[in-house]
């Protein structure tokens, strides 16, 4: 028999606010967190605006040894997933180790600490020969992607299948699926799933500069995030982290614990097409659809909500109201489709996991998040985007899907317990 998932606990950093409370009233109120980037010196760059974290690792409970050893966004994954095992009500001490895991996506890893010791080392580029005794111990950890899912591993004492997950935009879903498929096969009880990317930095602002994929709306950055809007340019970089604790539905009971939702499906496809291009049929995410709603036994119409990729780019926003179009026949005209990305931003690999969360919540408390800054509306995108303000409305299953550069497409469904 398969086994079922349920997500007991969720947690996340995001921009506009630390912990869920946070994040659910940035979306439902509908506010956009997007400003001048401050992180760094931007005024020589193209896209100067960006979704930033107010994050400080002390406050948020990191020890002096978390914060030297650990990369921004390695603490983003630390300070949410402490947030959702303690929602969980998870004793994990008491757990078998070998039945927890962990499954962590990032598209650009450790970007913020390897760009800034890089430059210290090779005296601001002037040096081939770089001098490491210019930057700290720790340098090794922040060049491996794995330690992701190794430092929060390391501080829940998982022992089971731990795991970081690279795929681009699409790691916060395709880290989410395979702890699905891990509990679901068997091979772990509970995992620690999600994604976490800290990607504002001068060598990233300047590598989407380049192929123009960010917005160059410098006068307006509450308005610079405008997913489906026909005034779109491109999208706003965003930061942040979010983890959930998946747990298989029976163990979860038996501890009496409180169950958000389930998960009911996942998929993911590639295009084989090009490295930032996508097709205009939108043929591989309609398939990350169609299989993500078999996994889960649902039909097309059952769909109650679709929590779109939404990047604010006139390819992919095209591509993916054409994909669910594909999929979901006439229902998608009777279906709302809303971009989170319109308020936090685009954090890259982590911005699937964050959009998971969101629909956590969605079905949680029965309220569908807006597309902000949504005025003026494409010809080619003609569905129902939730425009500017949050819509209460009963929701039962959920549909969440991503993009990602180097032509990944998957989908995620999500249900209220008991939507069979």
């Amino acid at each position: 028999m398969t086994r079922r998932v349920a997500v007991t606990g969720i947690g996340i950093v995001a921009p506009g606010g630390v912990g869920v409370p946070a994040f659910w009233d940035l979306l439902t109120a509908g506010r956009t967190a997007t400003r001048g980037i401050t992180l760094f010196d931007a005024s020589g760059y193209r896209s100067r605006v960006a979704a930033e974290c107010d994050f400080d690792p002390a406050a948020c409970g990191l020890d002096d040894e978390q914060i030297a050893t650990a990369d921004r966004y390695v603490q983003f994954a630390l300070v949410a997933a402490a947030e959702a095992v303690r929602a969980s009500g998870l004793d994990l001490a008491a757990e078998d180790p070998w039945r927890v895991g962990v499954s962590l996506g990032s598209a650009v890893g450790g970007t913020t600490r390897l760009e800034h010791d890089y430059v210290l080392a090779s005296a601001s580029g002037s040096r081939w020969d770089v001098d490491h005794r210019r930057v700290g111990p720790h340098l090794e950890r922040v060049f491996a992607p794995s330690t992701l899912a190794s430092h929060v591993a390391e501080a829940h004492g998982a022992h089971g299948p731990v795991q970081t997950v690279s795929t681009g935009c699409t790691s916060g879903l395709d880290a989410i699926g395979y702890a699905f498929h891990s509990i679901e096969e068997g091979r772990a009880d509970i995992v620690l799933a999600g994604a976490a990317d800290s990607p504002i930095s001068p060598i990233t602002v300047a590598c989407f500069d380049a192929i123009k994929a960010t917005t160059a709306n410098n006068d307006d950055p509450a308005g610079a995030s405008r997913p489906f809007d026909a005034r779109r340019d491109g999208f706003v970089l965003g930061e942040g982290g979010a983890v959930l604790v998946l747990e298989e539905l029976e163990h979860a009971r038996r501890r009496g614990a409180e169950v958000l939702c389930e998960v009911g499906g996942f998929a993911t496809f590639g295009n084989a097409y090009h490295m930032t291009g996508l097709t205009t049929e939108g043929l591989e995410m309609s398939r990350a659809i169609d299989e993500a709603l078999a996994h889960a036994r649902a039909d097309r119409t059952e769909v109650d909500y679709v929590n779109a990729h939404g990047s604010g780019t006139k390819q992919n926003d095209r591509h993916e109201t054409a994909a669910v179009k594909r999929s979901l026949g006439e229902h998608a005209y009777k279906t709302p489709m809303s971009s989170i990305k319109s308020m936090v931003g685009h954090s890259l690999g982590a911005i699937g996991a964050i959009e998971v969360v969101a629909c956590t919540l969605a079905l949680a408390r029965g309220v569908v998040p807006p597309t902000a800054n949504y005025e003026v509306p494409d010809p080619e995108c003609d569905l129902d985007y939730v425009p500017r303000t949050a819509r209460e409305m009963p929701l039962r299953t959920v549909l969440s899907v991503g993009s990602g550069f180097g032509g990944f497409q998957s989908a995620v469904v999500l249900r209220r317990t008991g939507a069979r």
